[in-house]
């Protein structure tokens, strides 16, 4: 009798310790501190800071050398279009709902958006309280295993942008941007869920001879993506321009952080214009840039087009399609250009809005809708084979 009780007892302990394991797993699962996807990287188990490999082939996790390659969602506005800092603070909740979600869809980079008027209340004062929500996301990336792509200097709702802003000059412009740069890179210096920090999304530049009157242009869905960064060359070369602007917003960022990776995401103008040669990944301007990132949206029919163009930022660093998203092609399409660019990319960024892929099934019944969905499944089953 006194063997079979300790049997009974011996037999409970091991099954009771056994389904605490699975409860524990299960918890670290949902908050996000361990990877359960299958084309998770070992390296993921701890977040290691990731930089361009010593030949600038690839990236490489820089204490084991585990090669990384990035594959991921923008996460720019929600479905409704309100942008991050425009519901961080009520609605905290869903972003790490949505931080879940794009872990789960098989993501291990998120690329955020920052705009100015959120992050400067003035020409020389820092916004404290969203530095603040920038460090609180910074930790929700470590928690959830997932590196932050930071892209700065956003002006993306053209009423939000402050009017004093709007009224510099060249050098005062820059100038704010500098420290906008040296803020956040303070904030996130420490944090090895920071994958790099982008500049500026789809900088532009005037040409020869031009004197332009507004900073932003190309209004796209009640938004403006793209920004000069000069009204007017005076004199100088476009890469003259380009590369004052890169090294004083690089020289920025390192005075606080000298670990982190410094890129720019371009408007890949090979693609619009066969044949032109990059101007921020030319060797006279991209001295500062860890590594380059375009962005391509292929069109029906010129998926070859696309990556002939792609092949013009192979320039000895890692690339990064930095946006991609079936806008112009089918889903079937942008596949055959993903893995063409496999021979030369190191990583893919695409898009998530906030919702799953459930939500769409239930709620959007329009061409969008079933589109998006299409495009998270798509992303969903492609991650263990970019991954593996």
């Amino acid at each position: 009798m006194i063997t079979r009780m300790k049997l009974y007892h011996v037999t409970f302990a091991i099954v009771f310790l056994m389904m605490l394991a699975v409860l524990v797993r299960f918890c670290w699962a949902a908050d996000g501190n361990v990877s359960t996807h299958p084309g998770a990287s070992a390296a993921e188990a701890k977040l290691e800071l990731i930089r361009a490999s010593e030949d600038g082939s690839h990236f490489v996790c820089a204490e084991s050398g585990a090669k990384f390659v990035a594959w991921g969602f923008n996460y720019d506005h929600d479905a409704s279009g309100r942008l991050l800092e425009d519901y961080w603070y009520q609605e905290w909740s869903t972003v790490v709902e949505d931080f879940k979600e794009t872990k789960a869809l098989g993501a291990n980079v998120v690329r955020i958006h920052l705009q100015v008027a959120k992050f400067m209340d003035g020409p020389a004062e820092p916004n404290e309280t969203a530095l603040g929500r920038l460090a609180r996301l910074v930790k929700l990336a470590e928690q959830t295993k997932l590196y932050l792509d930071i892209t700065g200097l956003g002006c993306y709702h053209k009423k939000d942008v402050p009017k004093w802003y709007g009224a510099m000059g060249e050098a005062g412009r820059w100038q704010v941007q500098a420290l906008f740069w040296e803020a956040v890179a303070k904030t996130c210096s420490q944090s090895s869920a920071v994958f790099c920090y982008d500049l500026m999304n789809e900088p532009v530049l005037p040409g020869e001879n031009e004197k332009q009157t507004e900073w932003l242009l190309g209004e796209f869905g009640g938004k403006y993506f793209v920004q000069r960064i000069t009204l007017e060359l005076a004199g100088r070369t476009r890469k003259q321009v380009a590369k004052a602007w890169v090294d004083k917003l690089a020289a920025a960022i390192r005075k606080h952080d000298d670990r982190h990776m410094i890129t720019v995401g371009v408007i890949p103008w090979a693609h619009v214009f066969p044949g032109a040669k990059p101007l921020f990944y030319s060797k006279q301007v991209g001295g500062n840039l860890d590594f380059a990132s375009v962005h391509f949206y292929p069109k029906t029919g010129e998926v070859d087009k696309a990556l002939t163009a792609l092949a013009a930022y192979d320039v000895g660093k890692p690339l990064v399609i930095e946006e991609m998203f079936p806008l112009h092609c089918s889903i079937e399409e942008l596949s055959v250009f993903v893995d063409g660019a496999r021979k030369i990319a190191e990583g893919w960024i695409g898009f998530y809005w906030g919702k799953t892929i459930e939500e769409y099934a239930r709620q959007d019944t329009e061409l969008a809708g079933a589109l998006t969905k299409s495009w998270l499944e798509y992303f969903r089953a492609k991650a263990s084979v970019i991954l593996k």
